[in-house]
């Protein structure tokens, strides 16, 4: 049974709103580009970006910098770039690329949270880095600013180029064709994915990000074809999962991110079993 007595007096506290806040806009914007990256087989951007983001803010805890956003997320960013640029070498193809980053930065990230750290519990720092922890709770107004700037750029980003995110997720060649800047938008795509990704880890860390990313997107195309009704559904599915998990989380004490994300993946396995019952293809 849910006490709704002791939930209302968690959301008397400023941090628990706040926490709510940016955990549902993270949802919102992952959800909204989960649906692209599904459709156009960039999930695997999302995991190896995760990776890099925990690499750069282990150099940024090295350097002591105050907020670890500044360092993080252009190093991502750039990332983002660079993965799509090399990507399209023949030499080295991007699922190579992307492994190949992922594990030196989870290695470089490892190796300097162990040499540098300040911690008597290095093992417990990482495990809460790969995998979400209770920081949800502890953001500062300057983070919760942060993410509802970050999330309202691209929320604005997806509605105002939809059109072109659109025709690129699924003919580029026929986008090409008719003069659509086809790799500027994949650029684009990359970048939104970078921002989502540092946002995210906060909430569900950066080994579970991917699956914020995949899960909705993979539930609502069980039982809807349209690409804007996928987004739609999607976005209320995350939405919905993200308040269901911190609900738990809170009521009993679960690690917030492994909470959300099992909400999501209950949710998917839902979908899943109506598609097949309703037979849809």
């Amino acid at each position: 049974m849910i006490d709704f007595e002791l939930l209302k007096r968690y959301f008397e506290f400023s941090f628990v709103r706040n926490a709510m806040i940016v955990g549902i806009l993270i949802a919102l914007c992952s959800s909204l580009l989960g649906v692209t990256l599904v459709l156009k087989r960039y999930s695997f951007i999302g995991d190896g970006l995760s990776h890099v983001a925990f690499g750069a803010m282990a150099i940024a805890s090295v350097l002591k910098i105050s907020n670890l956003n500044y360092l993080i997320l252009p190093v991502t960013v750039v990332s983002a770039v660079l993965l799509l640029r090399v990507g399209q070498n023949t030499k080295i193809k991007g699922d190579a690329a992307i492994a190949m980053l992922s594990v030196s930065s989870l290695a470089v990230g490892y190796m300097l949270m162990n040499v540098f750290s300040t911690s008597a519990n290095v093992s417990g720092d990482v495990c809460s880095t790969l995998f979400g922890s209770t920081s949800i709770l502890t953001l500062d107004k300057s983070d919760v600013n942060l993410c509802i700037y970050l999330s309202a750029v691209v929320i604005v980003v997806i509605i105002f180029f939809y059109n072109r995110i659109f025709a690129v997720t699924f003919d580029e060649n026929f986008a090409k064709a008719t003069g659509s800047k086809a790799n500027a938008y994949n650029m684009l795509i990359a970048i939104i994915t970078a921002v989502i990704i540092v946002l995210g880890m906060n909430l569900v860390g950066s080994l579970l990000i991917s699956a914020l990313i995949i899960f909705p997107a993979l539930s609502a195309m069980r039982l809807i074809r349209n690409f804007k009704g996928v987004m739609i559904c999607s976005a209320i599915i995350s939405v919905i999962c993200a308040f269901v998990g911190m609900i738990i989380s809170l009521l009993y004490n679960t690690p917030v991110g492994s909470t959300i994300v099992t909400t999501d993946m209950v949710v998917f396995l839902i979908f899943l079993m109506i598609g097949k019952i309703a037979k849809i293809d």
